[in-house]
């Protein structure tokens, strides 16, 4: 009989994405030696991390705050960007409106109110940050203004984050092992010292004074969307990683961990119909600019309710729920300049005509009459006395249509014209553990179970129906930050009440 392999170490880190890396930092940088364990080899790093555009949202109070945060932006840029400020008590604001004042109030407040100096913490470990023009900014007059509250990006994406994080914990000597899927807890009546794993196929063992899990949710299992997000979630495409498939949230339950959140929710977008699973540059996110419609030629959508960042991650649940699941994005050529660069991928579903009625004939899957009569009485319906302005809510709207368009609500009458076909593509899952302020996991009589810490999308509880744009990668690097420091005084003085 084989003898099973053990690792010894302070902490034990399962996941190796922003989340994790940030917990294995933190516990690092507070003298614990720390092991991490990654489901996927070590060309697939990341989780869902390495898929992001690396876009991360935090309070900031204006100019002065972000030369701390990025510090190579010169007097010129300056000089030419509206960087506006984005409050604590906005950020507290939006976690509320976003997920219909749902989210935890405690864990929201430590997000909104910590998220500027992790951003400090993350900047002095060399993860580096830069605007984001193009996507959040449009020049007006000269000018770029951003707008959503959204401002700043990981230099190299998501990929960049990812390997920045990794870089610094190796040089705070944390071990990092690929190929490695924690299986099991383990746990006596003193709480959790370690995690049964299979190392490149062989069942391995880290015992340890503490766990942190930062796995992610279960986006990538078809059979625990459709237990909990529903029916037809099994036919949504899968953004991001294919190996967060919710075992870090299973074993966690198994030991009795008390399950917490939007179970039946998640972080849905609009992308690519045919796009190949688990790949980036999926989603399609300039929808305020256009109009969407579905296999009966009509819209089902406010595309203009708010901006991107405030609609895009439930605007996929709704393309779900169309006839086959698929709807078209419409452009004219006013409006094309201003589309994302992943409209302008070579694996884009895309159709082009210089006539409405010859674009109605290449809508694969749509009702041709239909389409056109949405279109004349979208036209007909567009209050034209208001000037259109990307960079902001211009209250350019329809007036008489069954789903008014509320803002950006441009005819669309000059060809050449563009369509894109989209389809759900789920990108994490809301449903998770319960923890408390200092990332301690919650037992199911709502007590702390000793040695065991969770951070990112495997948390519940901060994200309902919907959810701010970049505010998940910043709630990975807050709690995983929060969690790899308690888990480093809980080692150092034996208890969980630090």
């Amino acid at each position: 009989m084989t003898e099973t392999k053990t690792y010894e170490t302070d902490i034990v880190v399962v996941g190796a994405g922003n989340a994790a890396m940030c917990a294995a930092i933190a516990a690092g940088e507070n003298g614990a030696s720390v092991i991490v364990l990654e489901k996927a080899p070590e060309a697939e790093k990341g989780g869902n991390s390495t898929y992001t555009h690396g876009s991360i949202r935090f309070a900031y109070d204006g100019n002065e705050d972000l030369k701390q945060i990025m510090p190579d932006l010169t007097v010129e840029d300056f000089a030419i960007t509206d960087f506006g400020f984005y409050t604590e008590e906005e950020f507290f604001h939006d976690m509320c409106r976003m997920t219909d004042y749902r989210t935890d109030p405690e864990l929201a407040s430590l997000l909104t109110g910590k998220s500027l100096e992790t951003m400090k913490w993350l900047v002095s470990h060399k993860v580096r940050f830069v605007p984001i023009y193009g996507r959040q900014a449009f020049k007006v007059d000269g000018k770029f203004k951003f707008w959503g509250g959204m401002i700043a990006e990981s230099v190299g994406g998501g990929p960049g984050l990812v390997d920045s994080l990794h870089e610094e914990a190796a040089r705070l000597g944390v071990q990092v092992l690929f190929d490695s899927m924690a299986t099991e807890l383990i746990h006596d009546d003193g709480g959790v010292c370690g995690v049964i794993f299979k190392h490149k196929g062989k069942t391995t063992e880290v015992h340890a004074k503490a766990v942190i899990l930062a796995s992610g949710g279960f986006h990538a299992n078809p059979e625990m969307r459709t237990r909990y997000l529903g029916p037809k979630w099994d036919l949504a495409h899968t953004r991001g990683s294919r190996y967060n498939t919710g075992q870090g949230i299973q074993m966690a339950l198994n030991i009795g961990a008390l399950g917490c959140g939007n179970w039946s929710g998640c972080h849905a977008v609009g992308g690519d119909r045919y796009l190949p699973e688990f790949t980036e540059g999926f989603q399609k996110l300039s929808y305020p600019f256009g109009i969407m419609v579905n296999a009966d030629g009509k819209r089902f959508v406010d595309e203009g309710a708010d901006f991107r960042n405030y609609t895009y991650a439930k605007y996929g649940k709704l393309i779900l729920e169309q006839p086959g699941q698929f709807a078209w994005q419409v452009f004219d050529q006013k409006v094309s300049g201003l589309l994302r660069e992943e409209y302008r991928g070579k694996q884009v579903t895309k159709v082009k005509a210089n006539t409405l009625e010859e674009l109605a004939e290449k809508l694969d899957g749509v009702d041709q009459a239909g389409f056109l009569r949405t279109v004349k009485e979208y036209n007909e319906a567009v209050t034209k006395d208001i000037p259109f302005n990307p960079n902001e809510k211009d209250g350019r709207y329809t007036e008489g249509l069954a789903v008014k368009k509320s803002n950006w609500a441009n005819t669309l009458d000059e060809g050449p014209f563009e369509a894109y076909a989209v389809t759900c593509g789920i990108t994490f899952t809301f449903g998770g553990l319960k923890i408390n302020s200092n990332g301690e996991v919650q037992d199911v009589l709502y007590q702390s179970i000793p040695g065991l810490y969770a951070a990112g999308e495997l948390v519940g509880g901060l994200f309902y129906f919907n959810y701010p744009g970049g505010a998940g990668l910043m709630a990975g690097s807050v709690f995983g930050k929060i969690a790899g420091e308690h888990a480093s005084c809980f080692i150092r003085k034996g208890n969980i009440n630090v």
